[in-house]
């Protein structure tokens, strides 16, 4: 029977994995031929999904510039200050992950050796090294540009319990480690988001206007991950129990695999869409700010790799720990902007601009990051 496509994208990862670097390829053509073979193997979408979203960034700044209405009409419905049409979006996006993840399989993955140093390490470089760095950068390259400076603050302190989730599917990350540290990262947001925002941003910045509840930070978890989490629950375990692992696995999971990437291309376009008018009219201050940003998701995304290199962790925890570190909860940080700022808000803009440049600089990650394999159990 003809492989589903993820279980081609497993077979090109395993490629990779196993030392087959593409970089190699020159020194070894029958390798560059398989590896090529795999590559075409890959559906469509999966193959040039950098192409699409390019193309979905474009046409949603230049749909929601020049047609009237776009953003009122995605706008007529929100949930704790998101629209309703990104929410959807997100839900789309996570469901067919969070399907994959094996959760009867996550009791022995916490007992495995070595999960405590795993969970330490991502829960440092979240907390502590993620916004204390973003405030720096902020500080450095903002100096004259306050209300930006914490726009962009305030997506250095959400971490990502969301998106995380496509980035390390697409690298062929360890979804079950992935979905622990997610998981961690909701629970730490609830309990830590309002006193690290407000040692930042009052104490650190002596900024002034900031507000935000324990209840909103908790809201923003349970609907935008919570959610899709009980749904892929529930759905593993129904069908499962009904129809047994084979058909789950390859006639379910092959149906609604897509489904994530078209999420993402649906989120992308009305997050943008929403937001044209304030990027094109503040393209000066869009760009200083894609400067931290930038700086940022690359520190931060090459520096998780490098430490997980010196500390030999293998491919797979590799990825989830890089990608989880470097990646950020923008519905999260745009909810508070608003909330606390207002829709218009240039903190609303610099939170929005967080996704401009987060999903190119991480999507480029997924692409690159098989060059750093390596064989044996290290990377």
């Amino acid at each position: 029977m003809e492989n589903s496509s993820a279980e081609r994208k497993q077979q090109l990862a395993l490629e990779i994995a196993d030392g087959n670097d593409p970089s190699d390829a020159a020194k070894n053509p029958d390798g560059r031929t398989k590896l090529q073979g795999l590559f075409k193997q890959l559906s469509l979408l999966d193959r040039y999904l950098y192409v699409w979203i390019f193309i979905v960034m474009a046409v949603s700044i230049i749909f929601g510039y020049y047609v009237k209405g776009v953003k009122k009409a995605f706008q007529v419905a929100e949930i704790t200050s998101v629209s309703l049409p990104i929410a959807i979006g997100l839900w789309v996006m996570m469901y067919p992950v969070l399907c994959k993840v094996q959760y009867e399989m996550l009791g022995g993955v916490l007992r495995q050796a070595g999960s405590l140093k795993t969970i330490s390490l991502s829960i440092v470089l979240n907390w502590i090294v993620g916004p204390a760095l973003m405030t720096g950068l902020a500080w450095a390259t903002l100096p004259d540009l306050p209300d930006f400076r914490t726009g962009v603050i305030l997506v250095g302190i959400a971490r990502c319990i969301a998106m995380v989730l496509i980035w390390n599917d697409l690298a062929k990350g360890d979804a079950d480690y992935c979905a622990i540290l997610v998981a961690i990262n909701s629970i730490l947001q609830i309990i830590l988001f309002t006193p690290v925002a407000l040692l930042y941003l009052k104490v650190v910045s002596r900024g002034k206007g900031f507000h935000v509840s324990s209840w909103t930070v908790a809201k923003s978890v349970l609907l935008f991950l919570g959610v899709p989490l009980v749904a892929g629950v529930l759905t593993r375990l129904i069908l499962m129990n009904a129809f047994g692992r084979k058909w789950y696995e390859s006639k379910f999971l092959r149906f609604i695999g897509p489904w994530a990437l078209i999420g993402l291309l649906y989120t992308i376009f009305v997050m943008f869409s929403i937001q044209a008018h304030q990027i094109v009219d503040n393209i000066g201050h869009v760009v200083r700010v894609a400067v931290p940003l930038l700086l940022y998701f690359g520190i931060l995304f090459f520096g998780s790799l490098g430490i997980c290199r010196w500390l030999k962790v293998p491919y797979p925890l590799m990825v989830t720990q890089c990608f989880t570190a470097a990646s950020n909860n923008f519905e999260l940080a745009i909810a508070v902007a608003v909330g606390s700022f207002g829709i218009d808000s240039t903190q609303a803009l610099a939170a929005t601009i967080g996704p401009l440049i987060e999903v190119p600089v991480l999507l480029l990650s997924v692409y690159t990051i098989g060059f750093f394999q390596r064989k044996g159990p290290s990377v």
